[in-house]
């Protein structure tokens, strides 16, 4: 009975997740898209702990201090170590078997992403880390989950394009 409210609870916060991150990704400024992927993140990390998927739940919290971190001293290589040295610790602590390596995979390619790249450099590392998140989405049977990242990926590709196009139209103004 308790797995069933678990399991409905987990797909809950997955859709909260996909409005959240739907949302972040359209948005052509990097500091709103950061903000709403910290909201984003507090909600996949309630999804997989309710899918039990400790890994990817330990890593999430850890994307909301890691975006925290990356706002307040971008291009700062201390903080991105110290933060991938705490993804590495909690990696080890909560492994569970080989299904919990797309979550790090994801955590370092968005740890780099967000410390070194803005703009469209950064969303093209945001988005190779979906594809490893949508596995691990799709290795624990969150449905959110899985389409959140499916639509980041979109939503992300169409936002790389219009910064793309702005920057040839307007290069003084677009980083």
């Amino acid at each position: 009975m308790f797995e069933s409210y678990s399991t409905v609870a987990g797909q809950f916060f997955g859709l909260v997740s996909l409005t959240l991150c739907v949302w972040a990704f359209s948005s052509k400024q990097d500091d709103r898209l950061l903000v709403l992927l910290l909201s984003a993140n507090v909600a996949f990390a309630l999804q997989f702990m309710f899918l039990e998927s400790w890994t990817a739940a330990a890593l999430s919290l850890l994307v909301i201090a890691r975006i925290a971190l990356a706002r307040r001293y971008p291009g700062s290589k201390a903080a991105m170590a110290i933060m991938l040295a705490a993804s590495g610790a909690a990696s080890v602590l909560t492994w569970q078997s080989w299904a919990d390596l797309p979550a790090i995979v994801a955590m370092v390619l968005g740890t780099v992403g967000m410390f070194l790249l803005r703009g469209i450099p950064m969303r093209v590392s945001l988005g190779l880390a979906a594809v490893a998140w949508m596995l691990s989405h799709l290795l624990v049977g969150s449905v959110g989950g899985s389409l959140a990242e499916a639509l980041v990926l979109f939503t992300n590709a169409i936002t790389i394009y219009r910064l793309y196009r702005a920057k040839k139209r307007y290069p003084e103004v677009i980083d």
